[in-house]
């Protein structure tokens, strides 16, 4: 029997979550009513965290990198927190948010393909917020993530192909 999913109590977590129930809630908002408050408000917000994804993941794959000396650190890992990186109360909320931006944004966007009878919408901006998702994501990773010890040269591993018999 597993117990219920508890949430990470990781700041960056906590405004994954947040950030992506109120871009949902302003796409919705401003599919349905379209009006010039909601059109511009639907552009600054998707701009604004397209932003701050763009930046969490600059910082995310940079301290990757540092980390990447010592530790064996694969793009899926780092973005997708594939495998044991991290924990479920952690990988299954960040992975939810992803999903939850990337469904919202494409959801507006197709709901009003033009915008005053031409082709294209201001609500298309919304596809760019998935990159705060997998900014964030990279980010808690690359701080906080466990990946495997990178393998020191002439270090051999006993249960490896490599190993000498």
């Amino acid at each position: 029997m597993t117990s219920p999913l508890r949430i990470s109590t990781s700041p960056i977590v906590r405004f994954n979550l947040v950030a992506s129930v109120f871009f949902a809630v302003v796409a919705i908002i401003s599919a349905v009513l379209f009006d010039d408050v909601f059109r511009v408000v639907i552009v600054v917000v998707s701009l604004a965290l397209f932003a701050v994804g763009v930046a969490g993941f600059l910082v995310g794959f940079f301290a990757a990198v540092q980390r990447s000396r010592e530790r064996e650190i694969s793009v899926s890992q780092l973005f997708f927190l594939t495998g044991e990186v991290a924990p479920r109360d952690v990988r299954v909320p960040m992975l939810v948010a992803l999903l939850l931006q990337t469904a919202a944004g494409i959801a507006a966007a197709i709901a009003r393909p033009t915008t005053d009878g031409k082709t294209g919408s201001v609500l298309a901006f919304g596809v760019l917020v998935p990159m705060l998702g997998l900014g964030l994501n990279g980010l808690w990773a690359s701080r906080h993530g466990t990946f495997v010890e990178r393998a020191r040269p002439g270090q051999t591993d006993d249960a490896g192909p490599d190993s000498a018999e």
